[in-house]
C-alpha cells in the first residue's frame, strides 16, 4: 500500500507528524497575544499543531517542541519588519498549514497573509486589549482572514464576529 502525504499548493507535501493529516499553524507575538493563543490549545488537541512566536522561552515554558521562532517586528522599525516578513514567508512555505490561527501582532499578520495566499483557512482573533477599536494588524488582516473575531461585543460587525472573550 502506498501512502501519499497530503499536498498543498504546488503539490509539495505538508509538513507535520501525520497524526491527523490536518496541520494547524498557531502564531502569536509574546505577551498577551501568546497567553490568549495558549488558551485556545485545547481546541486543537487532536490536530497536527505547529507553533510560531518571537520568544523561545514562551514555548519552552509551555513544553512545546514543534515551535518556530520568528524575528520580532513592529511597524516602527521597517527593516526588522522586512526581516520578519521574509521569515514568515519561509515558514509558511515550509509548514504548508491547512489552517492558520493567530492572535496577532505583526508576525501573525504576515503569516496569515502568506498562508491565505497558499489556500489555507485563516483565523484572526483580535486581542482582548483592543477594547476601543480593532488593532492595526487586525484591520489589515480583514481581507485575508477566513474568519475574524473580536472579543468585544460592541466591536462586532458583519465581518468582525463576536463569540465571547477568552479571558
Amino acid at each position: 500500500m502506498v501512502h501519499l502525504a497530503p499536498t498543498r499548493g504546488l503539490g509539495r507535501p505538508v509538513a507535520g507528524d501525520g497524526r491527523s493529516g490536518f496541520t494547524v499553524l498557531a502564531v502569536a507575538s509574546g505577551g498577551g497575544h501568546w497567553e490568549e493563543l495558549m488558551l485556545l490549545r485545547p481546541a486543537f488537541d487532536e490536530l497536527d499543531m505547529v507553533f510560531a512566536t518571537n520568544i523561545r522561552e514562551l514555548a519552552d515554558r509551555e513544553g512545546l517542541t514543534r515551535v518556530h521562532i520568528l524575528p520580532d517586528a513592529n511597524r516602527d522599525v521597517p527593516i526588522q519588519a522586512l526581516r520578519c516578513m521574509v521569515a514568515c514567508a519561509k515558514l509558511i512555505w515550509q509548514v504548508r498549514p491547512h489552517m492558520l490561527v493567530t492572535t496577532g501582532a505583526l508576525p501573525g499578520l504576515f503569516c496569515l497573509v502568506f498562508a491565505r495566499m497558499l489556500g489555507a483557512r485563516t483565523v484572526w482573533l483580535d486581542s482582548i486589549a483592543n477594547s476601543d477599536r480593532p488593532s492595526l494588524s487586525g484591520i489589515c488582516a480583514i481581507p485575508f482572514a477566513t474568519q475574524w473575531f473580536t472579543q468585544w461585543r460592541h466591536l462586532e460587525t458583519k465581518r468582525r464576529r463576536y463569540e465571547g472573550a477568552l479571558l
